[in-house]
This record gives structure tokens, sequence and C-alpha cells, in this order.
């Protein structure tokens, strides 16, 4: 019998096995095709025992039956719903569209699977076996499921359209020829994005992806340690959060979820450089818990990254850096153990809007997480932490960061410079603390009313001055702009006049101070 004439009326071809008979009949019924032993060992996709002729069906049959199969019959709708079978040959449907329901379970394929450019309802794969999947410009209406299966030679979902979820949940994926083990850069996803516990020896490549609701790699372990990036997504869309947090262990339930404190979890691991530059992530960047190791080469590279939260509470990677160049987020959850130690932390043109600590951040810490970021004196990341301070009414905590970034920018300054900067750290705390130049001024006021009240200097002007005064005096000479009537009607000679002099100029000096100090409280600063 012809394959033609047997897609018409629906017998069987002449030509199939036992096995392909039998699957050819329950496609039409839209039955569940079982060749599974009983024996659990036995019937391991993944395992080392063979499986013989008895549970094997050529991939040509089975394109055959997706592609061009026969009706279904009365009252049923065709599917092709396989358990424990084996597809010899490679499985070719690249440019088809196949209209009926596919889902394989504990299935093990010989070789590749191509899918290029094919589309699909809804496709599953689920604890199958397949030593490549091959998918580019794939595009399904429904869901694209691989949950537990094992690729050896990885996975292309380049441009892919995924119409609804696609979940890669406890896959094992190990890397191509380009050293990739998923590579779905351009790939959209109309809803979830589900790979927890994923376990990726190779790069994850979404470069430019987009996925409509969240994307979850709870639980995931990325192993690339070798080359530049484990993952690598640059401008990479997520409508509402990247989860790359725990994943909890032993109930169903737990999936999609973070787990609850007491929950026996599995952590977010990855040993190679993260890239997520330019991302957008509509609600969260999650990183509570997660564990980065790197080699001094590589990254956490979240430059321009743009998301309501950052959620930095992951542990402090060993080496490596950690970059936030020009990222922007509204609310800064973190952690004082979670960033990495001076050398090691970018922040420039990091913007946030509200810091919400996780645990105790006393402000001595933060000021070293500020300085960890600044190889050399820069201010925009005082000024930016000063601002976040005094926004939320740390007014108190907002001047000790401007006073730290003037120590800082001190240690950049000539030795004459750096010398002024200690005085007037010492005397005056560069002005944010203006008491204690009101201090000064009592001392020097006091002093110098002591000590002039050792001469009665000559007037100026015989009958028109007034009685000599030396307290009236000292004050006259320490305040610059209002005049007493004593520092300009007394002639001073020698060592007083020098003594004069030095009150005049720091009197200069302290009034400034304190002018500057009431107008930075009466601004807030």
């Amino acid at each position: 019998m012809t394959e033609g004439a047997g897609r018409r009326d629906g017998e069987l071809p002449d030509d199939l096995t036992t096995a392909e008979a039998g699957m050819w009949q329950a496609f039409r019924n839209g039955s569940v095709y079982d060749l599974s032993s009983g024996d659990a060992l036995a019937d391991d996709p993944h395992g080392g025992q063979p499986w013989g002729p008895e549970r094997t069906v050529r991939a040509r049959v089975v394109c055959w039956l997706l592609l061009d199969g026969p009706p279904a019959l009365a009252g049923r709708v065709s599917s092709l719903q396989l358990v424990g079978v084996r597809i010899s040959d490679t499985m070719d449907l690249a440019g088809g569209t196949v209209v009926p329901y596919v889902e394989l379970r504990r299935c093990r394929f010989d070789r590749e699977v191509l899918l290029p450019e094919t589309r699909f309802t809804t496709v599953r794969l689920v604890d199958c076996t397949v030593p490549r999947l091959e998918a580019a410009r794939l595009h399904t209406e429904g869901d694209l499921h691989l949950p537990r299966s094992r690729f050896p030679g990885g996975i292309r979902l380049t441009d892919a359209q995924i119409g609804t979820d696609l979940l890669l949940n406890q896959a094992i994926v190990h890397r191509d020829r380009s050293g990739r083990s998923i590579a779905a850069d351009g790939m959209t996803v109309g809803q979830d994005l589900q790979a927890e516990m994923l376990e990726s020896h190779g790069e994850v490549s979404l470069r430019s992806a987009q996925v409509g609701v969240s994307l979850s790699l709870r639980g995931a372990r990325l192993l690339n340690p070798y080359t530049r990036h484990a993952l690598n997504a640059p401008q990479l869309t997520v409508e509402r959060t990247l989860y790359l947090t725990p994943a909890g262990l032993g109930s169903p339930l737990l999936r999609g979820t973070t787990p609850a404190q007491g929950t026996r979890i599995q952590r977010f691991e990855c040993e190679g450089g993260v890239r997520l530059d330019d991302g957008r992530f509509g609600d969260a960047l999650d990183l509570e818990h997660a564990r980065f190791t790197f080699t001094d080469d590589q990254e956490l590279s979240l430059r321009r990254v743009q998301t309501p939260e950052l959620r930095f509470l992951g542990e402090r990677p060993a080496r490596g850096r950690v970059v936030l160049s020009g990222a922007r987020v509204v609310n800064l959850m973190d952690r004082a153990d979670s960033w990495p130690g001076p050398g090691r932390l970018h922040m420039g043109g990091f913007a946030y809007e509200n810091l919400v600590p996780r645990g105790p951040f006393p402000l001595a810490k933060r000021l070293r997480w500020v300085g960890a970021a600044t190889a050399e004196y820069h201010p925009e990341p005082y000024e930016r932490l000063a601002a976040v301070l005094r926004a939320g009414g740390e007014d108190e905590d907002a001047r000790e960061v401007l006073l730290a970034k003037h120590r800082r920018r001190r240690e950049s300054l000539p030795i004459a410079a750096k010398l002024v900067g200690y005085a007037q750290d010492w005397t005056v705390a560069y002005g944010y603390r203006p008491g204690r130049a009101a201090v000064w001024m009592a001392v020097l006021w006091a002093a110098g009313s002591l000590a002039f009240a050792r001469t009665e200097p000559p007037p100026l002007k015989s009958g028109e001055h007034p009685d000599w005064n030396p307290a009236l005096f000292a004050l006259d000479l320490l305040l610059p702009v209002i005049d007493l009537g004593q520092a300009g009607s007394w002639q001073l000679h020698g060592g007083w006049q020098w003594l004069s002099t030095a009150l005049v100029l720091l009197g200069w000096v302290l009034a400034t101070t304190v002018a500057a100090g009431a107008t930075r409280l009466l601004r807030r600063s």
C-alpha cells in the first residue's frame, strides 16, 4: 500500500512494524501509546539498557503522522502521545505545520530533533533523551514543555516564538560545538519561562529575548567556568520578575514560588560570568541567596539595567566583579555581606531612589560600600547616597556621607592641599558640623580677650575713640561683617598686629563655615 492511500482512507500502510502499527492506531484514536516494560531501570530513557525493536519506531513514520497523518476515528481527535518509545534516525519536521497535539514522555531519540521554522499548537517532550534539539524560529501557539529532559548536544531556540509557556524545569543541557548549551537569542515567550533546577553545562544565551510574564531560574545550576559567560542575556526584557533564587525541594506545590523559611532548598548557582546589560525587568530582579563563582576576569554585569526593585541578597562572590554602571532602580534591597570588596564593585552612574537593607547595615558599612565602588575618588556615589538618605529624612547620615566624600577627596590632593584639608576636617569638619566652628569662635574670642587684656594700644585719633575693651576688640576682629567700633580705633604694633591679623583671617574662615552650615541645615542637606 502506498503512503498516499494510507493517508486517504486511514488504513495501515503495509511496511509498518508492529510498534509503528500500534502508534498509528493510537494516533487516530487520540490515545496514549505506552511501550514501557514496567521495570523502572529498564524504562529509564537516560539509562544504558538498550531498547529493542519491540519499542522502536522510525522517525520517518512519526513525521508522517504529524505532517500528513490519517484522519481521526469518528468522534476522536488525533494526537501523538507516546510513552517509553525509542525513535530511531533523525526526526526532521523543518518548515512543517503540525496540527495534532504532541506529547512524548520518557522517550529516547537516537538522533537530533530538527524543528526549525516548524509550527505547532503545543508540544511536550517530558523526561526524554534528545541528542540535540534544533528549533530556530520555531513557532507554537501554546506551550513548549521540555522538563526533566536531557540534551547532550544542546538546544537551539534562536528567534523562536512560544505562544504561552516555555518549561525547562530540571532539564540537563550540555554544550554544543560553539560552547552554548541553550542558544535562544531573540526568542519570545508569551507568558512564563520556567527553568527551575535547570542544569546547564555551557553558555545560556538569551540575548534580546522577551518574556511576557516572569523568568524563573530558581535552583538552577549554570556551569561554564572556563569561558566568559554562563548566562549571556544582554537586552533581556522580562515584563515581571527575573528570579535567580532558591527552589523548594520535595513538593510540586513549591514550584514557581519562593520557598518559605524552613523549606529544604536548592540555591541558584552560577559558575561563570553573568551578563544582563541593558535588561528591563518590570517588577524586580531577584538575586536572593544566589551563589556566584567567578574567576578574576568574570563578572556579574548589570550595566544600564532598569527595574523597580533590585534584590541584591546573594552570597558575596569571592572573586570577580559586580558592575552596576548606569543601572537605574527604584528600590535597592541589599545586605551588607552581599557586596564584594574594594576594587571589585563598580557603580559609576548607578541611580537608586530608596535603600531597603535586609538586616543591619550601619552607616559605617554603607560608606565602605561606596568606597569599594570607587577605586579613585569620584563624588557621584557619595552624592547619590547622601541624596537618598536626605530624601528618607536621614539628614545627619547624609551629612556624614558628604563629610566622607571630602575626606576621600583629600587623599587625592597634593601634600599642601592635603594638610589644609586635615586642618579643615579637624577644626570644622569641612563645614558639616557648624557647631564645632562656633566652639572655635568662642575659644578664639576668649583667648584673644585674655591676650589683649595685657596691653592697651594707643588710639588712632586722640579724643575720637571709645574706651579700650579687650573683649569687644577681640570680638570685632573675629566678626568680619559686624563693626563694633573697636578694631578701627586702635594702633597695634609688632606681635599684636600679627595676632589681630590672624584673628581676622580665622574669623572669616569660621564665620563662613558657620554660615555654610546654617545654609545646609535650612536646605536639609
